[in-house]
């Protein structure tokens, strides 16, 4: 209450000390040296890829060729929608089955039959980074591509020890309030090593201006509220205890599927099938994942989960329906089929309770609610 009434007092209400002073932390926890604050996470993965001159932001130069951006279809719609806010045009390829995250190769597959690609945005989905070693090696081999994180659900996660908006040229991140950092509303924040984006990041947020009511370039309104900015900076002292425990409830979960004989880990040489049973989530060995959502693949998914719906226990599909088959990017030209691991994916992922406050004794319900469902 104390930061709240400080900003009350102030009436500083938009863009005032607090947002700096957040901004300087979020930087330090991500490794970086410029964090830009704004209204959301999509207009984060907008900041990052307009700052980084993906697009047409710049009536001066808008073509007929437009910039494409390569991401996953596997994702929320932010990843694609603020890919047209840009003015560029989504490009997808298709998941690891392993982690959910766009896959390397399959991007490498696209990258190679199409030129007028841009810019690639690998989503660091529910938690763990995207294996970020094989997306540097296609921008050291494609040369001009701009790497941009959606790091929406990933804060405090690492790639080989590298915090997540440190690994590509630019990153977004969400603070909506389901995130494990969470604002009393909604904000945002892009976070880049290169000063030239940042300078880019601070003019766009606040309509393209530089200096007050001179606009270089349309910009738009995505000033992030100083009463946010206080409460998060807040919450960020907490948000490493409340990583940690989430990350032992989501090994307490698999060990309990494990004992109860319904779970199965999947391994790198053989991806494990739902007629295995449900299968638990994979870590790549690099990767710190920071559970935004424990999600199993499991079999009879729609049954499973209004069983659990039933009984009280909350449970969510993080995605029922690909991007590619979404009815707004239909224009686009892909069909049902195209990605085939990702309309998978999206077939069987249940997202199971995942949150610090979580009790060991509701897990226990929760695992034996779906032992007994398949038993």
């Amino acid at each position: 209450m104390d930061v709240i009434e400080r900003v009350c007092d102030s009436q500083r209400f938009v863009l005032g000390p607090e947002v700096g002073s957040f901004e300087a932390a979020c930087a330090k926890v991500c490794g970086v040296p410029h964090a830009i604050g704004c209204a959301s996470g999509t207009d984060a993965l907008w900041l990052a890829l307009a700052s980084a001159g993906v697009g047409d932001s710049d009536l001066a130069v808008r073509s007929a060729l437009q910039d494409k951006v390569l991401t996953t279809p596997f994702s929320f719609f932010a990843s694609a929608s603020a890919i047209l806010r840009a003015g560029a045009v989504p490009v997808f390829a298709d998941i690891d089955p392993l982690t959910f995250n766009l896959s390397a190769a399959s991007a490498a597959e696209v990258l190679s039959q199409d030129g007028n690609i841009k810019a690639v945005l690998p989503v660091h989905l529910y938690g763990q980074c995207a294996k970020w070693d094989d997306f540097a090696q296609l921008q050291r081999e494609f040369g001009s591509i701009v790497l941009i994180e959606d790091a929406a659900q990933a804060i405090c996660s690492t790639w080989n020890n590298l915090p997540a908006g440190s690994l590509g040229d630019a990153a977004a991140f969400s603070f909506y309030p389901t995130k494990n950092l969470s604002a009393y509303g909604d904000a945002g924040l892009m976070t880049t090593k290169s000063s030239t984006f940042a300078a880019r990041a601070l003019s766009l947020r606040a309509h393209g201006m530089t200096r007050r009511y001179y606009h270089d370039e349309v910009g738009w309104n995505s000033r992030l509220d100083t009463l946010q900015a206080a409460i998060l900076e807040v919450k960020l002292s907490y948000l490493d205890a409340w990583t940690q425990r989430r990350r032992d409830l989501a090994a307490r979960y698999s060990e309990l599927f494990l004992r109860a004989n319904v779970g199965v880990n999947t391994l790198p040489e053989r991806v494990m099938t739902v007629a295995d049973g449900v299968v638990l989530p994979y870590t790549h060995p690099k990767a710190r994942h920071v559970f935004h959502q424990y999600v199993i693949r499991a079999p009879r998914r729609d049954e499973l989960r209004a069983y659990l719906t039933a009984l009280g226990i909350g449970s969510e599909v993080y995605y029922p329906l690909c991007l590619h088959q979404q009815e707004a990017l239909r224009p686009l030209g892909y069909r049902t089929g195209d990605f085939p691991e990702a309309e998978k994916a999206a077939a069987e992922v249940l997202a199971l309770p995942m949150y610090p406050e979580l009790r060991e004794e509701e897990q226990d319900v929760v695992v034996d609610a779906i032992r007994r469902f398949y038993t």
